[in-house]
This record gives C-alpha cells, sequence and structure tokens, in this order.
C-alpha cells in the first residue's frame, strides 16, 4: 500500500514539475492569486473560528448546568475564549489586507 501510494505521489509530481517551469512575468491574463488564496483562507478561518465557538459555548453551557455554583468563572472563561477565538479571524483579515492592498 505504502508503495502504491509513493508511486502514485511520484507520478503526480513528475506530471506536475512543469508548472514550476513558468516565467514569472504572467501577462496580460495573469491571475491574481494572492486575492483568490485570501478569499478561500478568510473562510476557513471563518467556518474554524464558528465551530470552536460553538464547541467552546457548548462546554460552558453544559458547565455551568453541571455546576451552577461556578457559573460566574465559567463565564469569564467563556468571554475571554471568545474573544481569543474571534481574533483567529481578525487577524486573518489583518493579513490579508497587508498582502492584498
Amino acid at each position: 500500500m505504502k508503495v502504491k501510494l509513493l508511486l502514485t505521489m511520484f507520478a503526480f509530481l513528475l506530471v506536475a514539475s512543469p508548472i514550476f517551469a513558468q516565467t514569472p512575468e504572467g501577462g496580460a491574463n495573469a491571475v491574481n492569486w494572492v486575492a483568490i488564496t485570501s478569499g478561500f483562507s478568510i473562510a476557513i478561518a471563518s467556518g474554524v473560528c464558528g465551530l470552536a465557538q460553538g464547541k467552546a459555548t457548548a462546554a460552558a453551557v453544559e458547565g455551568m448546568a453541571r455546576n451552577p455554583s461556578a457559573s460566574g468563572a465559567i463565564r469569564l472563561s467563556l468571554i475571554i475564549g471568545l474573544a481569543l477565538i474571534e481574533s483567529l479571524v481578525l487577524y486573518t483579515m489583518v493579513i490579508i489586507f497587508v498582502k492584498v492592498i
């Protein structure tokens, strides 16, 4: 199985090698790959951020339901955690603005 995977990867790299021989100047129909990939990166960052925030909120609510006396500390930790999770998207957006503009 490993040999088959290794041979498949080698064949793919052998076929894909002319891609790296392209000249740096693109010409009239050059594609702005930075703008395209920045859209994908913000989409991935936003998706992961949403999943992480949902999981953190679910865990905090479950913790508050199990131990109501600790709800203040759990709520504070949740707010700090959500702020740090949201900063992932904000940092990604700053990097995109620096690279694209």
